[in-house]
Order: C-alpha cells, then structure tokens, then sequence
C-alpha cells in the first residue's frame, strides 16, 4: 500500500544478474493436519487493522468446539498489535483521542476481556491457566511515519520505565517484561513477585501443571514455577537468565548481578565485545550505568558455569535453521566439530560444523537475518 512499493519482481544488477527477485504483498496462510495450506489473504494494511479480531474470534471458536467435545485445550493467541505500524480496529479507531497507539492499547484491552468473557460463558473459568506476557520491551526510538499514504499517526517513542534501553539490546529495558497468570484456586489474587521467571518457563510450567509429562530426550531449558506461582514456594528456584542477541549470547543475569559480554546500547547502535566482561548490579544500578567489575569478580564464576553448560548443550543439539525441511532428523554424535568462537574473560563462545554433506533449504530471506532477541 506504499507508493513507491514496486508492482512485481525487480533485478539488482549487476550483482544479482538477471535473476528475477520476487517482491509481493505477504499473504496469510490457513492450515489444518493433515492437509494443505490454503492462502486466505493478503497482509496489507486494511486486513492489519481487523486481525486482532479474527484471531480473537478464532480462539473464541475453537474455545468453544472444544470444550462442547469434553476436550481439554491449549491456545496461543499472539496479538500482532501494539507492533508497528499501529492500525487500529475501526471500532477503535480515534476512540481514546490519544492517537493510534492508545487506541490500540484500549483494543487490546478489550479483546482480552473477550477471551476473559469467554471462558465464563463456558464454565470453565475455574480450571482454565491464563497467562498474559509480552516478549520484550519498549522501542525506545522514534520513528517516521511507516506507511505511504500514512494512517498510523507520525512519531512515536516507546518507555522501558526506570530501565535504560530497549527491545534489540540485552539491557533490562528490553528484558523485563509484564506479565500476569489467572489460575483461579491456586494464584492467590494480587499475589506480586519480583522473581527471576523465564518466559520458557511456562512450557514446563503448563505441561506439568495439566498432568502432562515432560520430554526427557533433550535439552529442555524451561523450568518448573507450578510450585512457585501459587506461593508454596517464595523463591522461583531460577537463579539465571542468558540474553541472545541474533546468535550471540550478548549477556548474562544472574540474581541481582548483571554481566555484558558485548556493548550495545539501543536498536540500532553496532554492537562491539568487550575486552573483559562488565559487571553490573542491578539493586544499586536498574539503568546499568556504573560497572563494578574487580571488587565482585566472583560473580562471574557462577555466569561462566551456567553460559557455559548452555552453549556446550548449543554444540550437542544444535539450533534448527529456519526453512529446514521436515521431518527434521537430527545429526548423529560425531557429526557436529565444536569450534572456539570468541572468548570473552571466562566465557568461551562457539560455533559447529556439520561434517555431513546434505542438501541446504532454500534461503527465504535472500540472506537477509532478523537480529531478534
């Protein structure tokens, strides 16, 4: 929907020579087991603003088909806005007198209670988990309006709080996140916590909690909070956190302790490993500003033991690509040779080499990596 949005596929000679590159609007797949996708839309901006909605309604469908059919269920329901570019719903649209991003904040509210309604409608509210979280933190920089023409509503600048940085970064801005569990009979009601929780976490936390069993053939990092959410136990148990930049493991946290491996200080500053790594403690210091380093080395005894049995688990069940073909087998012991990477004090980086030849997926993405979190 932007006018400088070119009408078909483009070359980039002479580089890329007379290759045709492909450029369209994304489109929205449907997809049940068992059967074939089924494109059911283009992804522009007027499909943008209703599918909060729809995906609202879907849940509320199967919700509901679900729980006619005496079965147990699990939904993930990921709201694309508060995201850029923020369109809201036009039942929304203008209603706050804010602009479009507390319109979409008033929207988001809204559909939530919908799930929420939902759930008393169908009497199930008492034995139904309902976890609200967001992935990362504010986007601390200001931005140009990003659609032509432009509905969104010009500049906008996103807060972490009392934290320094944003998402795109390992600084707490980005890291600390809210979040909110519902498990009625079991989390007391205003029960607050300032506890180390991962969001992977609730992978174990949720098959264990609804009598599931959790896998034991492979590296699970999640940990069991069935125990701690309710208050039986005052401690979450998790001592540490790592934060991965791309595939960097960028910092660590550990308690109160914080330690960066690499500076970075918003979305779009370049990154640069430092020469020792920098030690924060984020009682005294939440914005990360002061480093304390010599006088409480000790810390970085503890983070070298928990960065390393991660990043060795990394070199044994490597990460799978995205595009890789299924059914995914993985590689046989010996087919992977760990390589020394970076080090940084004591912590030692790596990367693996597959020794195997197999054929390579194609590369959606032209080369192109989202440097996600």
């Amino acid at each position: 929907m932007q006018s400088y949005f070119p009408d078909g596929a483009v070359t980039a000679a002479p580089y890329a020579g007379s290759t045709r590159i492909p450029l369209e609007p994304e489109p929205i797949y449907s997809r049940r087991k068992g059967e074939k996708s089924e494109r059911i839309a283009t992804y522009d901006a007027e499909f943008r603003a209703g599918f909060d909605r729809k995906i609202t309604d879907w849940a509320c469908d199967f919700m509901t088909r679900s729980t006619q059919a005496g079965k147990s269920f699990y939904v993930y329901l990921p709201y694309t806005q508060v995201h850029i570019p923020p369109i809201p719903d036009p039942q929304y649209a203008g209603t706050t007198q804010r602009g479009n991003w507390a319109d979409i904040l008033t929207q988001m509210d809204a559909f939530t209670g919908t799930i929420l309604d939902k759930l008393d409608e169908l009497g199930i509210r008492e034995n139904t988990i309902v976890v609200w979280a967001s992935d990362n933190g504010a986007d601390t920089t200001n931005h140009l309006p990003a659609i032509d023409p432009d509905p969104v509503g010009g500049q906008w600048h996103g807060f972490s709080g009392p934290w320094r940085g944003g998402l795109f970064t390992a600084l707490e801005g980005s890291n600390r996140t809210p979040c909110l569990v519902r498990w009625p009979g079991n989390v007391p009601a205003g029960r607050v916590s300032n506890e180390l929780v991962h969001e992977v976490d609730f992978f174990t936390t949720l098959v264990t909690a609804a009598g599931g069993t959790v896998p034991t053939d492979r590296q699970i990092d999640g940990m069991d909070m069935s125990s701690f959410l309710p208050g039986a136990d005052e401690d979450s148990g998790r001592d540490m956190i790592l934060c991965l930049q791309g595939n960097r493991l960028q910092a660590a946290k550990w308690r109160q302790w914080k330690v960066h491996l690499f500076q970075q200080d918003d979305f779009y500053s370049t990154w640069a490993p430092t020469n020792v790594p920098i030690l924060y403690n984020l009682e005294w210091d939440p914005r990360e500003e002061h480093q304390v380093d010599f006088p409480h080395a000790w810390v970085l005894h503890p983070v070298a033991a928990g960065a390393g049995a991660f990043l060795k688990s990394l070199a044994v069940e490597p990460p799978i690509r995205p595009g890789t073909p299924d059914p995914y087998v993985p590689p046989e012991p010996g087919e992977l040779q760990p390589q020394t990477h970076l080090q940084i004090g004591p912590i030692m980086q790596y990367i693996t080499r597959l020794v195997r030849s197999h054929d390579e997926p194609p590369d959606p993405g032209h080369g192109i990596e989202h440097q996600s979190g």
